[in-house]
């Protein structure tokens, strides 16, 4: 007897929600493990072609913590005017906090994702808001602890 690979069909996937709070969780940990839920690769039937992840809720961003210097020498960088020269704008981690903090979150799951329109799908399931406060009540979301 053989055995056969299993393939997610899109009516097996049961999405769920998760509520992540940062409060003091270092960036890259919790962002991996961010990653991991809106994949799906903590499903049974994580398949890698098909979007099998859940709803991911992220309230606190702004309080997320960083080692080292980062807070002063991380950069993110931008093209707000594409096509022209010398059109690169660039912000620290520290600007960035203070003006949109969910772009921080973003951009750190963003990176962790697949480059293509499957990683832009699991984007769009993911909720960041710098306070603690969120509208996504009625979804029911389980609080999730991320780990160290």
């Amino acid at each position: 007897m053989s055995q056969r690979t299993y393939s997610a069909k899109p009516a097996d996937i049961k999405r769920q929600w998760h509520l992540i709070d940062l409060t003091d969780k270092v960036l890259g940990r919790a962002a991996t493990q961010i990653a991991t839920l809106l994949k799906g690769k903590h499903k049974a039937i994580y398949t890698p072609s098909i979007d099998t992840g859940d709803h991911v809720v992220v309230i606190n961003a702004a309080k997320v913590r960083v080692t080292g210097n980062k807070e002063t020498d991380k950069r993110y960088y931008r093209h707000p005017n594409a096509g022209f020269p010398g059109a690169l704008k660039t912000t620290n981690l520290e600007a960035l906090r203070k003006r949109h903090p969910e772009d921080i979150i973003k951009s750190a799951v963003r990176r962790m994702l697949p480059r293509n329109a499957l990683g832009r799908k699991m984007m769009s399931k993911l909720k960041v808001y710098a306070g603690d406060q969120h509208p996504h009540a009625a979804q029911k979301p389980t609080p999730k602890e991320v780990k160290a």
